[in-house]
């Protein structure tokens, strides 16, 4: 009997996570993983990297090696269309540089394919917001952000050695966990900076850090005594937070609300919102009004018998009549539920005959590296434990081990842990360079 071909695409944390422990049952011959990037990097950290606070060269995870170790393959390269008959899809040219062609384009069949592509950035239509903001969807982003910080701040040093003013003011569009994140971050690492060469500046007044909300405040889908606890941390750490604020226009030195207030900005980031990648809409598939691919409660896309779709990607249903929230535990719980289902089908199998139902457990949010705040367990008791400070910290780190453990398993995650930590005791709290 031929072999059961499954293709992922979407190295993110639920694609990846399904592919390795796939690749572990089933092996490289049997398993593909596609994904336009050589490295991994878990999108929740990304906050981290902006700030400089983490190394990306440090942190990313080698496709290449991840296949290795876990039996999967690895195809580099952007899946660019999908050829529904054939059961096959088509990815681009890998190119370096230059503009040559590392790897070629090709085709690649598949029996089974998931697709976990992620999201992108969903800017609304606000004038000059893709011109002059920043985002942190991707890898790339956070460092290009990071260099950007750098620059400001040295500029903004040498001004102040001749006696003149020096600040780099930093607006934050969204008040979701990444803004907030990234904002406690900045904070911190903007102490940082100003004892490692940029001591002329005074972080709390010569690096202004501003959030907008549109909403009335900030970590709306979150309880409010999480909302209300992250805006004190904030506002404690001098962080402005300016809610019920609806961005009208973003200029190259400044952001203007709808009720003509302005926010003087040197750096602006996009925090406010996410949308599907433009690929889904050319695939064949049916797509919903957010322009995410529509999937039953098995995670199977509607009118398919051997396509999946799992993450932001997907437009899943939930069995009280709304949708799966876009965060990285409904990733993984769908590929978990995904493992089941996929292993059964290539031993000849049926899958599982129940649906896929999301459990909240809950959600915590990253405000530096002494303190979190967040609710636990969710509707898994039909209660909600609010938590904050090094307790909450502590578990909010072990998301990211936990994610690490599940690609690369207890051992070599446990040797990690402990090699970033005595890395971290011998190097500069913060990338300087």
């Amino acid at each position: 009997m031929q072999q059961t071909r499954i293709v992922i695409v979407g190295g993110g944390a639920g694609g990846l996570e399904l592919a390795c422990k796939l690749g572990r049952k089933l092996g490289p011959e049997r398993v593909t993983l596609v994904d336009m990037k050589l490295f991994h990097i878990w999108k929740p950290s990304l906050h981290e990297v902006a700030a400089g606070t983490l190394d990306i060269h440090q942190e990313g995870l080698s496709y290449e090696m991840l296949a290795h170790d876990n039996g999967f393959n690895f195809c580099l390269g952007a899946m660019t269309a999908l050829d529904l008959p054939g059961k096959r899809i088509s990815v681009a040219a890998f190119m370096d540089e230059r503009g040559e062609a590392l790897v070629p384009a090709r085709d690649v069949p598949f029996d089974q394919l998931v697709i976990a592509v992620g999201s992108t950035v969903n800017h609304f239509n606000v004038p000059g917001a893709d011109e002059h903001t920043l985002s942190l969807n991707h890898p790339a982003d956070a460092e290009r952000f990071r260099r950007r910080m750098l620059k400001l701040l040295t500029a903004a040093e040498l001004r102040k050695s001749t006696g003149d003013e020096g600040r780099v003011r930093t607006v934050i569009v969204g008040g979701g966990a990444t803004g907030v994140e990234l904002a406690a971050e900045l904070r911190e690492a903007s102490v940082v900076h100003s004892r490692y060469g940029f001591r002329r500046l005074d972080p709390e007044n010569d690096l202004p850090i501003t959030v907008l909300e549109g909403a009335d405040r900030i970590l709306a889908p979150l309880p409010e005594k999480v909302s209300t606890s992250a805006t004190r941390l904030l506002r404690e750490r001098h962080v402005r937070v300016e809610t019920s604020c609806k961005v009208a226009r973003i200029t190259e030195q400044q952001v203007e609300d709808a009720e003509g207030r302005v926010f003087p900005a040197d750096l602006v980031v996009w925090a406010a919102g996410t949308k599907a990648l433009e690929i889904l809409s050319t695939l064949g598939l049916p797509t919903g009004r957010s322009g995410q691919l529509e999937v039953t409660d098995r995670l199977l896309v509607k009118g398919q018998t051997d396509i999946y779709a799992l993450g932001d990607c997907a437009a899943c249903p939930t069995p009280d009549g709304g949708w799966v929230p876009p965060r990285a535990q409904a990733a993984s719980q769908q590929a978990s539920y995904l493992l089941k289902a996929l292993t059964r089908r290539a031993q000849g199998q049926p899958a599982p005959d129940r649906p896929y139902v999301y459990k909240d457990y809950g959600s915590l949010v990253s405000l530096g590296t002494q303190t979190s705040v967040g609710n636990l367990m969710g509707s898994l008791f039909r209660s909600t434990w609010f938590v904050h400070g090094l307790l909450a910290r502590a578990m909010y780190a072990s998301l990211h081990l936990r994610h690490h453990q599940a690609v690369m398993g207890t051992l070599r995650t446990a040797v990690l842990a402990l090699a970033r930590f005595l890395v971290k005791r011998a190097t500069p709290l913060v990338k300087l360079h």
